[in-house]
């Protein structure tokens, strides 16, 4: 098949190099704002270079990958719906949840297959934990932890615009939780700090942040968020029933050190970057993406199931705003 990138910045050239290595995908067309960024994936990959939007969507594609700029998401989304052409989109939808709500109708509407990027549920360690969870081998949940550590902040600009940890960061843990609990979430409270970068605090946003998440069954589910972790990457969960518990992330690449006399675990190189430790998820999600686009199975991460983390989000957002437990009830609109 035919893929179309736009964007080809970090994600989007990642995304061009493992499209290339699929035995579905037989040849790219990409676009992208800075032209040698375009010229620079087309000599690398082969690719056909489009000079916009429109003409990459004209340009006889099968699926169309959107790796650009937030803001361009929702517009770029319904170009693709309107073109009929299956779209897969990083996270997230769009940079405020209403327009987010405006682009699920439209979607809804269209009719065409849109698949969101997250890639967690890809990884073999969720999906693990996902059949442990839904194949009752846990007995009943009680108790959930979810981290997501990153081991240096992003820069100034990209925090400016990001929406807050809550909506950038966090929003992987509340996906995962939903996806691999099969539960929802009803109501949040959560707290932050700024013990880092200057920039953080002064765009008004904390680098290190906790939630409580009171879920439908009234499992808690607890998540540890933060931009400052020197050791690496760090991303784990821990599922805990009355029949059993499990971890996902506890493998040698584990960035945690040990202080247990004679211990010997962790033993390998931590990751230290999230294209290092979803490599293989990211490939996955890709190769769904192309059985999205051959009609051989329906999107698995729709823009309604991306919604539904974003609005967890802002009930975080507004609860350490306002130091006080919100039911997401209370955020959504639409």
């Amino acid at each position: 098949m035919r893929i179309g990138i736009l964007g080809l910045g970090r994600i989007g050239a990642f995304h061009a190099e493992t499209l290339s290595g699929l035995d579905a995908v037989g040849s790219l067309v990409v676009a992208d704002p800075n032209p040698q960024a375009a010229k620079a994936a087309a000599e690398r990959f082969g690719a056909q270079v489009a000079d916009s939007p429109e003409a990459l969507l004209a340009a006889g594609i099968d699926g169309v990958v959107i790796a650009a700029a937030t803001d361009a998401h929702p517009a770029l989304i319904r170009a693709g719906v309107r073109a009929g052409v299956p779209v897969f989109c990083e996270k997230p939808v769009a940079g405020t949840m209403a327009e987010g709500v405006a682009v699920l109708k439209d979607v809804e509407q269209g009719g065409i297959p849109v698949q969101i990027g997250y890639n967690r549920r890809f990884d073999a360690g969720f999906v693990a934990a996902r059949d442990a969870v839904r194949g009752g081998e846990l007995g009943a949940l009680h108790t959930v932890r979810s981290t997501t550590l990153d081991p240096a902040p992003p820069p100034a600009a990209y925090v400016a615009a990001s929406g807050g940890i809550f909506r950038d960061c966090s929003v992987h843990d509340f996906d995962i939780i939903r996806w691999v609990t099969g539960r929802e979430v009803t109501e949040v409270y959560a707290v932050g700090g700024n013990r880092g970068a200057d920039y953080i605090r002064e765009a008004g946003d904390a680098d290190t942040t906790g939630a409580v998440l009171t879920l439908d069954d009234g499992t808690i589910a607890v998540v540890s968020n933060s931009r400052h972790n020197g050791r690496g990457h760090d991303v784990r969960m821990e599922l805990h029933g009355f029949a059993d518990s499990i971890a996902v992330g506890l493998e040698d690449r584990l960035p945690l050190r040990s202080v247990e006399p004679g211990a010997r675990f962790p033993a390998g190189t931590p990751h230290d970057f999230f294209m290092d430790r979803f490599a293989a998820a990211y490939r996955a999600e890709l190769t769904a993406f192309t059985e999205v686009v051959a009609g051989t199975r329906p999107s698995p991460c729709t823009v309604a199931d991306a919604l539904e983390a974003g609005w967890i989000a802002e009930a975080c957002t507004l609860s350490l705003r306002e130091h006080r437990p919100v039911r997401v009830a209370e955020v959504r609109t639409g």
